[in-house]
């Protein structure tokens, strides 16, 4: 079948992990990019192989071109530019986290079904065969008596977008939201409460740590941009502890159960996710991270940020 035409709506760094999912057996290929100068369009296509470069998104959303596009903008700016794309016609995968409101997950789906595209998330660590193992391997534990994640790293860029509360920074969006995912998984509901603290810098969370509670246990997250690297993930239950010492940032394929490790060839977590979206595209199935996941994410966000008094 035909390859989907994705085009990337921004020049992000985070696009260099779509580019690197390139292969000859790809179900896509990159054939635009679009960013606010056309200098800096032509220079990223130029030094990416894309073919097109447009001085503007609304140029990339009206490029014939285009079947889909992949939305890397700040976060505030997920929601309006989403719109925009499905309103053009494109299928949308949408960096993370896409909202923290759940009536604007419902908006988009809603005008996606209308206009029958495809709408995702891009969460893609859920996708990775690292992640597939957890799911495998969690029976083993029992009853989940507690969970926990965690992920730290340090934001040196004083200029960077993640500082700027208006354009939807902090580390609870930016890296919370990965611990939020990883709770969510192993519960397989949704979490009854939540309270959170955060230590900011400015008016931006630069720490956070929180607390969702579930029907059967409570997970606790740990995320901030001024930390040494960690992302991992702990569960705890009657018959056993899991443990993922690098659960989300190119994960290796390893688990450890009860001090056992189990292995799995990683893989990329961005490539399968890029399948799984296309696969959507050519109506043979479903997205992984479909609406009701999105809007869960998005309400267990709005919990914790509106807990803190973010």
């Amino acid at each position: 079948m035909e390859r989907v035409r994705l085009g990337l709506l921004s020049t992000a760094r985070i696009d260099e992990a779509i580019l690197g999912a390139r292969a000859d057996d790809a179900p896509f290929e990159v054939v635009a990019v679009g960013s606010r100068e056309a200098a800096r369009a032509q220079a990223f296509a130029h030094e990416h192989g894309i073919p097109r470069a447009h001085g503007s998104y609304d140029e990339l959303l009206a490029d014939p071109g285009v079947d889909a596009v992949y939305v890397a903008l700040p976060n505030a700016l997920h929601h309006a530019w989403t719109l925009r794309a499905l309103a053009a016609g494109r299928h949308v995968l949408c960096e993370k986290p896409y909202t923290r409101r759940a009536e604007e997950v419902d908006e988009a789906w809603d005008q996606a079904a209308r206009r029958g595209l495809v709408l995702t998330e891009s969460l893609m660590w859920r996708l990775s065969a690292q992640t597939r193992l957890v799911r495998e391997l969690l029976p083993a534990l029992g009853e989940v008596r507690a969970v926990h994640a965690s992920f730290t790293a340090t934001l040196e860029r004083p200029d960077d977008v993640r500082w700027v509360r208006e354009l939807g920074g902090g580390a609870c969006l930016d890296l919370g939201c990965y611990c939020v995912s990883a709770a969510r998984l192993v519960a397989g509901t949704e979490p009854l409460a939540a309270h959170a603290e955060a230590h900011l810098r400015g008016d931006v969370d630069e720490r956070f740590a929180g607390t969702l509670r579930f029907e059967r246990f409570t997970a606790t997250i740990q995320c901030g941009f001024a930390a040494a690297l960690e992302d991992s993930l702990t569960v705890v239950g009657s018959d056993g502890v899991l443990r993922v010492p690098d659960a989300f940032v190119h994960p290796p394929g390893l688990v450890v159960l009860n001090g056992e490790e189990h292995r799995v060839e990683a893989g990329d977590h961005y490539r399968a996710q890029l399948d799984d979206f296309c696969a959507a595209i050519r109506g043979e199935g479903r997205v992984a991270n479909d609406r009701a996941e999105m809007r869960g994410q998005a309400r267990a966000l709005d919990m914790l940020l509106s807990s803190a008094g973010l």
